[in-house]
């Protein structure tokens, strides 16, 4: 099973629950239509990985920079950086069958996380940042969600049990794009303007 790094303790996930279609810039940047429920998906403990890969199945990979928080006793408790790998084409594929998105969304290395730290108070506050070879790509945070995170953890206690260590991904900001190798993303999450946690990781 993998681990996650919570406080400087390895905790292992039972599973990540991702909360998709929260922005609503990001909803129209895709040509989709805003759901009338929230949408939830999940990806197993064995989706986490340290490498960032910029293809998978011989598909290019798309990067989508969140908000992810770590739960403890039923509420959350800390928070860090993540990226959602996505086999695009794939995903489009399958949306417009009708079908499930775990094929492009659940497979091995389709998650990647900073490690995760104390959940400040003002969590209203707290936003993502994701550069590119120092290009800013992504932007955005708790003001600009559709479901905010009180709402989210209220939706997902109605229909799952949240385990110690569970992670929940919040959804992505607009400024999605292939991942391509060589390619360096800093990502960082920030409460009140103030960096709380960064990671960084190269594209192979």
């Amino acid at each position: 099973m993998h681990t996650v790094t919570v406080n400087g303790a390895a905790v292992t996930p039972s599973k990540i629950v991702c909360v998709g279609r929260n922005y609503a810039a990001h909803i129209r940047e895709l040509g989709n239509d805003i759901p009338e429920d929230m949408v939830v998906f999940i990806k197993p403990n064995s989706a986490i990985s340290p490498v960032l890969r910029s293809t998978a199945d011989g598909e290019a990979l798309h990067y989508e920079g969140e908000i992810v928080f770590v739960c403890r006793d039923g509420a959350f408790a800390a928070v860090g950086f993540g990226l959602d790998l996505t086999r695009r084409e794939l995903q489009s594929a399958l949306k417009q069958k009708g079908l499930p998105w775990e094929r492009a969304k659940a497979f091995d290395g389709a998650a990647l996380f900073s490690e995760f730290v104390p959940l400040p108070a003002a969590i209203d506050t707290l936003e993502l940042q994701l550069d590119v070879d120092g290009s800013r790509r992504q932007q955005g945070g708790v003001e600009l969600m559709i479901y905010r995170p009180a709402t989210i953890l209220e939706e997902l206690r109605k229909f799952t049990t949240l385990e110690d260590g569970d992670l929940i991904m919040t959804g992505t900001p607009e400024g999605v794009g292939a991942i391509n190798p060589g390619e360096r993303f800093d990502g960082r999450v920030l409460a009140a303007g103030k960096t709380l946690v960064s990671a960084s990781w190269v594209a192979q």
